[in-house]
């Protein structure tokens, strides 16, 4: 059977050297929308060729990564990587990786130009050729990588649990997995998973967010959190009568490599969390998760699994801990054991396995 990684290439291909550059739908099409004023600087220094053929359904751009070596899997054109390229810094590294050889021709095009914006002596940005499910032949190695971040690509891969395991393998202790993509309310047949459009369209490979719930917990992740949710737009009738009742939404998720710390529920340990200010675009409060915002200076009691999201992990220097897990006071008051969406795609919530309610 023909790889259908093939086939994603080539529909990618044609759409970025066509002159419109345009998708069926508009899964795609929102990887501009709205954002911190930092994150939006940073990119109207980007040239509009990256932009115009970049293709995304969310900002997977994480806060305070000054410093840090970040990994975006399916990079495409390279608009989160040179976006990412300002906010690390000259001493930060960011690698794309992207099996497109044409959407990768633009990204490594501009390479010295975008140094040359950002005043660093040379690009602090790695382009390389490859499969998402397959980084070692790439050279990244075990525990190298801060950040692993994609945009709207992963639901592209038939190979979904290799992908999570190459970045649980390549991501340090207190790394973090933040990446936007479409997921499905539900499971569907090969009248949709194998359709070409659908597929490339991002529909197809959609992951039911169940599943991908299960997925994570296998491979280590015993919490994630959501970010950000949307419904997906869609905006094109036969795509739309293809799909039937399956709705689709757009997720930023983020998942920390903690093996040793995080629990499969909210547990309760009397610690609490003071953000005292610092991270860029953050002055008056800090947003860990769609659902926690700590003010600054306010403490806020928390579960273990938020706490260790932040003392174990880069956060650390901009918050006060109180407490440690020396005493259990059971579950966290109000926690349940399983996220639950509204038809928005927006949480109710719902704690530790698809985010905490602390």
């Amino acid at each position: 059977m023909k790889d259908i990684r093939e086939e994603v290439k080539n529909y990618y291909s044609k759409i970025t050297t066509e002159a419109n550059g345009e998708m069926e739908t508009k899964i795609c099409s929102c990887a501009l929308d709205g954002g911190p004023k930092y994150i939006n600087e940073a990119r109207a220094m980007i040239p509009d060729e990256i932009i115009s053929h970049f293709y995304g359904c969310g900002s997977p751009i994480p806060p305070a990564l000054e410093g840090m070596t970040v990994l975006d899997l399916g990079c495409g054109t390279g608009l989160d990587v040179y976006t990412i390229s300002k906010l690390v810094g000259e001493n930060g590294r960011v690698i794309g990786v992207d099996m497109n050889d044409d959407q990768l021709a633009i990204a490594m095009k501009y390479q010295d130009e975008m140094a040359k914006k950002f005043g660093y002596k040379k690009s602090n940005v790695e382009f390389k050729k490859g499969y998402i499910e397959d980084l070692k032949p790439l050279g990244i190695e075990d525990g190298s990588v801060d950040i692993v971040i994609s945009n709207c690509v992963i639901n592209l891969s038939p190979y979904k649990e290799e992908v999570f395991k190459e970045v649980w393998r390549v991501l340090k202790t207190g790394g973090e997995l933040y990446f936007s993509d479409i997921f499905a309310d539900r499971r569907f047949g090969e009248d949709i998973s194998m359709n070409l459009i659908l597929r490339g369209e991002c529909l197809g490979g959609a992951m039911y967010i169940e599943d991908f719930r299960r997925l994570l917990r296998k491979i280590g992740w015993e919490d994630f959190r959501y970010i950000k949710s949307n419904k997906a737009a869609i905006d094109n009738e036969e795509i739309e009568a293809m799909i039937g009742n399956v709705e689709f939404f757009s997720h930023t998720i983020k998942a920390v490599k903690l093996p040793e710390l995080l629990e499969d529920i909210c547990e309760n340990y009397g610690q609490v969390a003071t953000y005292r200010g610092g991270i860029l675009g953050s002055e008056n409060y800090f947003d860990l998760d769609d659902h926690h915002r700590f003010y600054k200076n306010l403490p806020l009691s928390v579960c273990g699994n938020s706490c260790a999201m932040i003392e174990n992990t880069r956060l650390a220097k901009y918050f006060d801990i109180m407490g440690d897990r020396s005493e259990h006071f059971g579950a966290f008051s109000g926690c349940s054991t399983a996220p639950s969406l509204d038809k928005d795609g927006s949480g109710d919530g719902g704690c530790c396995e698809g985010g905490c309610c602390c």
